[in-house]
């Protein structure tokens, strides 16, 4: 998938949602009385200006598509004329200044309900019942007890009934104290429970690690086989130089069968060593020795192939009857169903950040632009449906992140008209001055994790 087709769709997510988010901004502002004086769409010299309204407001499209602002009158940034000093952003009072601000971050909530709501009304809901799978010998799940075939029906007390409602609940825990009871049911009737006990810190947060929670505990869920088919090779790496290329399919390692779920798992422990590996390219099924590359990852080395691994059904591969449950919603069960869900993200996507903070969840889950382009290139591809969940999950992350408490983001700024409302008086310029700052340092310190993160991910 080209770089142009990454940073297309990236910037029509990041514009769409930036806008929906300096949409809240201007439409508070306006219902509260504040003068505004311009709402652009995009950055830099506009390409087409309008002004409309009583107050003569310039709305404008301008040629750089990441994003958009609301200009507000401010006699902070020149003089205002007498007449509109009163509806000067700084002469409002304190909890007016406080709603303008919220309402960024509010409206990116509420895209992020009312998409999902839609996209739910219109096809609803199918939950996949948490079978386990493969169980990997020697693991955290193993020495529980945990079973293939084992259905989980609660962890720590609270009823669970699809896949995704134990992944999060997982993560929470891992992430937290480390201590998951599972109660299962076998297929013969029989119920009993698993107590995940993850006592090591460090082993706790190389579960947060992306795509570190199942393989650490060292077991799936149950699916149909999924094939694990090439996508970019990189060029100069042990796929390319074997041969290998893109939509070719994995079919064993060293004369065991692969799929999806478990190639990196085969692969991993091998690091500088040669492996047998057998794919099928048209109808020829053919067999190549490649000696994988040593890389660091989770502070060991690991083996890779250097190639992007795609997961691929298997021609009649389906869910047997009774593993999924299907859901049908009308309007406001559907608009009930994404509110709730929503809450449950964003409080998890907190309980995340604070233990990140405390270095309980691994700074490895920070994803700068690179990652987010890549992100929004393949859901894209993969059809509006799940460009659309794509978008959920950005303007959550988005709503989320401006309102830490930072002085450059909305948060920070809420902030500091908060401490002017119990003073009664404006913070100093000076110490407004020193909180903008540490906000920029505070952000060029996390974008650069994340680019880093980014820069490791492409070359692992």
């Amino acid at each position: 998938m080209s770089v142009l087709w990454y940073a297309l769709w990236f910037a029509i997510a990041v514009s769409l949602l930036v806008t929906v988010h300096e949409f809240g901004h201007f439409w508070v502002a306006r219902r509260l009385g504040f003068k505004v004086l311009r709402f652009s769409v995009g950055f830099g010299k506009p390409l087409i200006s309008r002004r409309w309204g009583r107050d003569q407001v310039e709305y404008a499209l301008a040629p750089i598509p990441l994003g958009g602002y609301v200009k507000m009158l401010d006699e902070r940034e020149g003089p205002v004329p007498s007449e509109d000093l009163a509806r000067s952003f700084t002469r409002r009072p304190p909890y007016q200044r406080i709603l303008v601000l919220l309402a960024g971050p509010a409206f990116n909530f509420l895209f992020a309900i009312l998409v999902l709501a839609g996209m739910r009304w219109a096809s609803g809901v199918t939950h996949v019942l948490p079978v386990v799978g493969d169980v990997t010998a020697g693991s955290i799940a193993a020495q529980a007890g945990l079973r293939s075939g084992d259905r989980i029906v609660a962890l720590n007390g609270a009823a669970v009934d699809s896949q995704e409602q134990v992944t999060f609940k997982l993560l929470d825990v891992m992430s937290g104290g480390g201590d998951a009871r599972l109660m299962v049911s076998r297929p013969k009737g029989a119920s009993r429970e698993v107590d995940l006990d993850v006592r090591n810190p460090a082993t706790r947060r190389s579960l947060t690690e992306p795509t570190g929670l199942f393989s650490g505990l060292g077991f799936q869920f149950w699916m149909p086989p999924i094939q694990a088919v090439l996508g970019r090779v990189v060029p100069g790496g042990p796929a390319a130089r074997a041969g290998l290329e893109p939509g070719d399919r994995i079919l064993a390692i060293n004369g065991q069968a692969v799929t999806f779920m478990d190639l990196v798992a085969r692969v991993s422990p091998h690091p500088g060593e040669a492996l047998s590996l057998t794919y099928e390219r048209g109808k020829a099924v053919h067999t190549v020795e490649l000696t994988t590359a040593s890389v660091m990852a989770g502070g060991r080395r690991v083996g890779r192939i250097e190639a992007e691994v795609r997961a691929q059904a298997a021609p009649g591969a389906t869910y047997p009857p009774g593993m999924l449950r299907h859901e049908s919603l009308g309007p406001f069960s559907a608009l009930g169903y994404a509110s709730h869900r929503i809450w449950g993200m964003t409080a998890l996507q907190a309980h995340l950040f604070w233990r990140m903070i405390l270095g309980d969840v691994s700074l490895q889950n920070l994803s700068g632009p690179l990652s987010i382009a890549q992100y929004a290139g393949q859901s894209a591809s993969a059809g509006a449906g799940s460009f659309l969940e794509f978008l959920v999950l950005i303007s959550l992350s988005l709503g989320f992140l401006n309102l830490l408490p930072i002085p450059i983001l909305d948060g920070g700024q809420i902030v500091f008209q908060l401490i002017e409302w119990v003073k009664g008086r404006p913070l100093s310029e000076r110490a407004q001055a020193l909180g903008q700052q540490v906000g920029i340092a505070l952000l060029i310190l996390l974008m650069g994790v994340a680019i880093f993160n980014d820069i490791a991910r492409q070359f692992n």
